[in-house]
């Protein structure tokens, strides 16, 4: 996957009214505008998680994605962590 920087991995956890409103889908569509890989999923605590390996660039630009789409109205709280790639994943997509 690499464009010759260091790849970053960023877990992002979402609160709010961020389940039942098509979000981990929106994520999905945001995700094909960049160069990512990993996955959205539901968590039991209401919250959304994504995991998601890339350039930091087009991390940061994949958050900014999403808190910039119409999900931003639904998301009260954002934790982010980084970490370092693991490239685990091919493709970016949604865990059930």
């Amino acid at each position: 996957m690499g464009s010759g920087g260091t790849m970053k991995r960023m877990q992002v956890l979402f609160s709010g009214m961020v389940q039942g409103v098509g979000f981990r889908y929106t994520v999905c569509r945001i995700a094909k505008s960049f160069s990512v890989t990993g996955f959205v999923r539901n968590l039991g605590s209401g919250e959304v998680e994504v995991v998601a390996e890339g350039s930091e660039q087009e991390l940061v630009g994949f958050l900014d994605g999403i808190q910039g789409s119409s999900l931003g109205a639904h998301i009260t709280r954002t934790t982010l962590r980084w970490a370092t790639a693991t490239d685990e994943y091919e493709q970016f997509g949604i865990l059930f």
